[in-house]
């Protein structure tokens, strides 16, 4: 076997555990919930590390990684904010900033060709702040009894972080398009 698909299967792994995570959520089997959820977490490290370190990257990989994560955080946040763990507005955020992030990949990709995109910095600050918040969500529902002011706080950075991650994400598919523009143009 070829080693360098392993950061590949393990996001594969991790799109498979969406569905057993929807379904624990509402089954109310939040334990359960918690370990893969956990699961998933951790190997969105895992497969991250290994790719960059041991040059196992690809474009495929590139593509569904945060595809993944993206499909893992919209269930869960939708899923606990059907529970009323989340408030409505909180999702919707987290969900259009998802929104706002792809529709930006496939303008540029319909008008312009191919791109490179990498993640900025409050891209993955955005989506460390998300599996935070979800898994300190699961841990209070699951374990133990976590402070209001912690999940309340948690909430805020996530609305924070997410809200100025769009921002910039458009800010710089913008300046992207401009750029391509110019270029197509001379």
């Amino acid at each position: 076997m070829d080693l360098s698909v392993i950061p590949n299967l393990i996001t594969l792994v991790r799109l498979l555990l969406v569905m057993p995570v929807a379904v624990a959520i509402l089954s109310h089997e939040y334990l359960l919930t918690l370990i893969l959820f956990a699961v998933a977490s951790v190997s969105d490290g895992i497969d991250g590390y290994l790719a960059r370190r041991f040059d196992w990257t690809s474009r495929f990989g590139a593509i569904l990684d945060p595809i993944a994560d993206k499909l893992m955080l919209v269930v869960a946040f939708l899923l606990l904010t059907y529970i009323g763990n989340f408030p409505v507005w909180l999702a919707a955020v987290v969900i259009a900033r998802d929104l706002i992030i792809l529709a930006g990949a496939a303008a540029y990709h319909i008008l312009f060709g191919e791109y490179e995109f990498s993640p900025t910095l409050l891209g993955k600050l955005s989506t460390a702040a998300q599996f935070t918040l979800v898994l300190l969500n699961l841990l209070d529902l699951a374990l133990l009894q976590l402070s209001e002011t912690l999940l309340v706080s948690g909430i805020w950075v996530v609305f924070i972080v997410s809200s100025v991650s769009g921002a910039d994400y458009c800010l710089t598919w913008g300046r992207k398009a401009i750029a391509a523009n110019r270029r197509k143009s001379s």
